[in-house]
């Protein structure tokens, strides 16, 4: 019998951007998710997860259904590896000691209702734990204004970020989709093709007051055109308009999961991409430790609510 130290299986030398890795991993819960956040290829990302498991001797991240939910020994790691990797990135940036208890600020978050309706409650209840003096003021997407972060009129935007200038960083939250909501007893509710999705009314969601989008691009490929009668600039009044009438509306599942209670969703019958909600923010701001507390608490905050468990698809 071998000595007990050889028996033992042999860690390699710990390379801590593995670390990193993980907990974007498990953060997003997909390989492309991560590979985002971390302006990795997917390929590049996968190498990544092979060394991870190495490493661990455990699969960490296993397929169900079309995603990724991580093992119980990844589950148990989450919070620590959370804890350790902001840790690290204090340490490698020189960061002065933040006291989050004496911190008093007002961050100025640039987001649409379905952000604030869906994620608020949980960004608002992580401030208050952690910076009770921190106040958090919301304030709408009218436009993709880049002068507003770069002169510091807001401090974060987040939503579908399109281009913002090369200064401009990016970090993804979370990938979203497309569903279509009607009120109840609408004939939808029975059964959803592209021809019948096609031949009732839409509502919009726009802030530009557009009237098409994606999905008539993918309807028209198939020789099909909805009508859109109506254009909003937020899904509380598109959503709204759906309650009481026959039209029907396309708006993020996440982004609008509180706010659908008491109406029928369904999956689109055409497909469209996916939705990458993104967080934006200046550069000036990179090394401010308030400001990536505040960074680390919407990413927490979105990561809380994705982990919760989903109503059935066809309630949502």
């Amino acid at each position: 019998m071998p000595p007990r130290s050889a028996a033992r299986r042999h860690i390699p030398p710990l390379d801590m951007n593995l670390l990193v890795t993980l907990d974007a991993l498990l953060s997003e819960g997909s390989v492309v998710g991560a590979a985002q956040r971390l302006n990795l290829s997917s390929p590049a990302m996968s190498r990544q997860l092979s060394r991870i498991r190495h490493l661990l001797g455990d699969p960490v991240l296993v397929r169900a259904g079309r995603g990724l939910v991580p093992t119980p020994r990844a589950e148990a790691l989450r919070e620590r590896l959370r804890s350790l990797v902001t840790e690290a990135e204090a340490l490698v940036r020189g960061e002065a000691e933040l006291d989050l208890t004496r911190l008093e600020r007002i961050f100025v978050i640039r987001a649409n209702d379905g952000f604030v309706g869906t994620f608020g409650a949980a960004l608002a209840s992580l401030s208050a734990l952690q910076a009770p003096k921190v106040r958090l003021r919301f304030v709408h997407q009218d436009k993709e204004d880049v002068e507003a972060l770069r002169e510091g009129r807001v401090d974060a935007d987040v939503g579908v970020i399109g281009a913002m200038g090369p200064e401009i960083r990016l970090q993804a939250l979370f990938h979203d989709r497309f569903v279509g909501v009607v009120r109840p007893g609408h004939p939808l509710v029975e059964a959803v093709t592209s021809e019948s999705f096609a031949s009732f009314p839409h509502v919009s969601v726009s802030r530009r007051g557009r009237f098409s989008g994606p999905i008539d691009d993918v309807l028209a490929t198939l020789g099909l055109h909805r009508l859109v009668t109506i254009a909003v600039a937020n899904f509380a009044d598109a959503l709204a308009i759906v309650r009481t009438s026959d039209h029907v509306a396309a708006v993020p599942a996440r982004l609008t999961e509180p706010a659908r209670t008491g109406l029928h969703s369904f999956e689109l019958p055409v497909k469209t991409d996916a939705l990458a909600i993104s967080l934006a923010w200046h550069p000036r701001f990179d090394a401010d430790p308030a400001h990536q507390w505040l960074r680390y608490i919407m990413r927490a905050a979105c990561d809380e609510e994705r982990r919760k468990p989903r109503a059935s698809k066809s309630k949502q």
